[in-house]
């Protein structure tokens, strides 16, 4: 059994005056659908459903929400009464674990694959795996040639990879949770001391990612989840007569809207049979498609 653990005890003071009253992860996306609403989904349909909320400023109202069972989900609640860091929050979590965990930063909403990470975590020897994500730039790009500016690119994705703050930890490395570290954060104390020990490898994922920091990140996914509906597959993003649908690998989908669909991006099976990026193929009756990669497909109206 692999385990769900969610950092959500932060303050969110960024985000005040809308943290003044709630937790950060009770902040909506879109009416009546939380950034914990999101996480605790994307657990359930990747087959976890024992998951550890790490909580502290105003959890009360988190577990309000959600009590001990939601929507076929086990909730456990561990309380850290005043701020200890993420060092001492995973500690006293990982005592009542009795195998792997995938651990998610609480304030990321993202489409990471969490089947395709378990997968590849249980097929490699590393003690840890960390989820990474293209980095995008907070600025447009200037492309030039020479002295002569030739475009501008609205904020494009780099040729880099940040941590996307979502980690699978195998049991076997559990222990060095609990050497003596003097940071409070896991990141400059276990995930280092696993790195030292050349026990780390890296998972690639470039769906999307959207961390929640400020308002101006509030805002930017709120856009996203305009006309969005995020499903156990992925998700369908209506744009008028358009539908973007995403659907992601080693999830199956079934389909009612009906009309000409274009593999913009990946492969699978359309009703059992093999279809790759770039075929178009019209659709009448409702469809089932079962991914091999992480698939966007473009739907229009007929």
């Amino acid at each position: 059994m692999v385990y769900g653990i969610i950092f959500a005890g932060g303050y969110g003071k960024r985000l005040r005056p809308l943290t003044d009253k709630i937790p950060k992860v009770l902040l909506e996306i879109k009416r009546n659908y939380t950034i914990l609403d999101k996480q605790l989904l994307d657990f359930k349909y990747s087959g976890i459903n024992n998951i550890y909320l790490l909580v502290g400023y105003k959890w009360k109202l988190i577990k309000k929400r959600y009590g001990d069972f939601w929507n076929g989900i086990n909730i456990n609640y561990l309380v850290e009464k005043k701020p200890m860091g993420t060092l001492w929050a995973l500690r006293n979590c990982i005592k009542y674990l009795d195998d792997d965990a995938i651990v998610r930063n609480g304030d990321t909403v993202s489409d990471i694959n969490l089947k395709m990470l378990i997968n590849d975590a249980l097929k490699k020897d590393y003690g840890l795996l960390i989820a990474l994500t293209k980095m995008k730039s907070p600025y447009a790009v200037v492309e030039t040639y020479g002295d002569r500016i030739k475009s501008f690119v609205e904020k494009p994705f780099l040729n880099h990879y940040v941590n996307a703050g979502t980690y699978y930890i195998k049991k076997d490395v559990f222990k060095y949770i609990f050497k003596d570290y003097k940071n409070k954060e896991i990141e400059k104390t276990f995930i280092p001391e696993l790195v030292s020990m050349g026990i780390v490898g890296s998972f690639f994922d470039d769906s999307g990612w959207f961390p929640v920091d400020n308002f101006k990140d509030l805002e930017e996914l709120r856009k996203e989840y305009k006309g969005r509906i995020d499903k156990d597959f992925g998700y369908i993003k209506k744009n008028e007569d358009i539908q973007e649908i995403y659907i992601k690998a080693l999830y199956k989908a079934y389909i009612k809207r009906v009309g000409k669909i274009e593999i913009i991006k990946g492969s699978g099976l359309l009703n059992g049979i093999e279809i790759f990026q770039g075929q178009v193929k019209e659709i009448k009756n409702p469809w089932h498609f079962e991914a091999r990669e992480n698939t966007i497909i473009k739907l229009t109206s007929l």
